[in-house]
């Protein structure tokens, strides 16, 4: 599909995240004006809130977009969704006959404050990437066990705390935690002292559930996608985990970023999942391609000081699509609710330059890795930004999700320091 040309200029430019084909769906406010569900479109934002009042979009017979988050439009299901793209096309295309009625609530992004894009019902993270499965376990296991024998069966996972999901742009405090370093004969309570970033998506579940679902079904129940920072104390977690997995060490925050792209603006990116060694079970196996061809980068600036992009991959490395989690995650008959969170878990390439964390980077420690500044990076420091990129690239276009970021501060005052 080739750019689809809109009369807001900047929507047009090569290089934007934001042309008419993505329409990706946020919430933002201007001065002290309250939040608003808003459109993302070139270096702009349309307030579709203040389109709907004055009759310009209308959906549903009772208001859709009165309140600060994309929940209501989610529970009408895919035919509103569709209808909803559909018409912010026709009013922001070029040569569009109902440009004055837009122009009134378009806003520049460079003005806006980002909110949370959607109300967080539950969060659930997955290790769903073979590559960074298969680093972490050598290091902790050794080659000849790194993955776990269920691994290549089935997509696994941990429910996290959907009160820790934070948009782009929020400081992340670094955690306190019980840490036991291996030479130690007991723990201790005190700050991380490993604290990481993985990289990951986050698909968003925008119709609910009863009962089991295909993978065809949880495809269609997902609204859309974000860029997802699953903040990880490697140290903490080394302690915590064993033997019922993560727990504090994940609950730190996790940053999103603050637009949805909606699952029908990156159809033409599909592809496949990888080869497989083991046959999944029927309920598990894919009708079409689930995953999507989205590059992705995070780039790490110490404070007060340049970036540096530290690893590149692309989503399609994953072993397991969204829908495949999704689906897997109803086989037990757990309700699934309009804007559950779902992390695709850490996205790893191949290569030494596309792993998803420093955990791996830096291969637990042992090899620095080296920025733009000269500085060294084994785990994140304080004042270190992160900020997650990605873009499914098109003829002329990209398909982006605006920058994810989150700056560290300094661990709280641990009030059992002795």
């Amino acid at each position: 599909m080739p750019l689809m040309k809109s009369w807001v200029e900047s929507a047009n430019a090569p290089d934007t995240d934001f042309p008419l084909n993505n329409l990706p769906c946020g919430v933002f406010s201007v001065g002290e004006a309250e939040p608003r569900c808003g459109v993302a479109i070139g270096e702009m934002i349309v307030d579709v809130a203040g389109l709907e009042e004055d009759g310009v979009i209308s959906l549903s017979e009772i208001p859709v977009f009165d309140l600060p988050f994309w929940n209501e439009l989610m529970e009408l299901g895919p035919e509103a969704w569709a209808a909803f793209r559909a018409r912010m096309t026709q009013l922001l295309a070029e040569g569009a006959e109902e440009q004055a009625k837009v122009l009134p609530h378009l806003y520049r992004q460079a003005d806006a404050l980002m909110h949370l894009p959607f109300a967080v019902s539950e969060y659930t993270d997955f290790y769903a990437g073979k590559n960074h499965a298969y680093n972490v376990g050598c290091m902790f296991r050794g080659p000849e066990n790194a993955l776990p024998p269920n691994w290549l069966h089935l997509p696994i996972g941990y429910n996290g705390r959907a009160s820790s999901v934070v948009v782009s742009g929020t400081d992340v405090r670094r955690p306190l935690g019980q840490l036991k370093p291996p030479q130690a004969e007991l723990p201790y309570f005190g700050p991380c002292k490993r604290f990481d970033f993985e990289l990951e998506m986050g698909a968003v579940v925008g119709t609910p559930s009863e009962g089991m679902v295909s993978v065809a079904e949880a495809d269609d129940m997902i609204f859309g996608y974000v860029l997802l920072n699953d903040w990880s104390a490697r140290d903490i977690q080394a302690w915590e985990y064993q033997p019922l997995g993560p727990f504090q060490a994940k609950a730190t925050a996790t940053t999103i970023s603050p637009w949805v792209v909606m699952k029908a603006a990156l159809e033409a990116f599909r592809v496949s999942t990888p080869e497989r060694e083991k046959d999944l079970l029927p309920y598990l196996r894919e009708p079409g391609p689930m995953l999507y061809d989205i590059e992705l980068e995070v780039g790490l600036a110490p404070e007060g000081k340049a970036e540096t992009v530290i690893t590149r991959t692309n989503y399609r490395e994953m072993y397991y699509s969204a829908a495949q989690q999704l689906a897997h995650h109803t086989t037990s008959g757990c309700p699934m609710n309009a804007g559950d969170l779902l992390g695709s878990g850490t996205i790893s390439g191949a290569t030494k330059e596309s792993r998803g964390s420093l955990l791996e980077l830096s291969w637990g420690g042992k090899e620095p890795v080296t920025l733009d500044t000269g500085e060294s990076r084994s785990f994140l420091e304080d004042g270190d930004t992160l900020t997650l990129r990605g873009a499914a690239k098109g003829d002329g276009y990209r398909i982006g999700f605006g920058a994810c970021s989150g700056k560290i501060l300094p661990a709280p005052p641990n009030p059992y320091e002795s």
